[in-house]
């Protein structure tokens, strides 16, 4: 699994594109918390990973962002699109 976990990541920085935890879950076949355990403490490379209702990563310092993070308002809210990309 944390190689699948790993090509979302690289993914989402190449990208530059905010990315919620749930839709990167689902696309992974795991739980939002399994996801949150699996990426470990806070750094920019997985700043991109986002609260949906906020848009902001939890619990983040801005030092811990990534400095692109705002680069676009277009956040990635649904699994298909990740499963799609990605061929997941």
């Amino acid at each position: 699994m944390q190689d699948k976990t790993s090509i979302v990541v690289d993914y989402i920085n190449e990208v530059k594109t905010r990315c919620t935890f749930n839709a990167a879950a689902k696309a992974l076949g795991i739980t939002p918390q399994a996801l949150k355990k699996q990426l470990g403490e806070p750094r920019p490379e997985i700043s991109w990973f986002v609260s949906p209702t906020s848009g902001e990563p939890m619990r983040y310092t801005d030092s811990q962002k990534h400095p692109e993070l705002y680069r676009t308002t277009r956040i990635i809210t649904s699994e298909k699109v990740l499963k799609r990309n990605l061929e997941l």
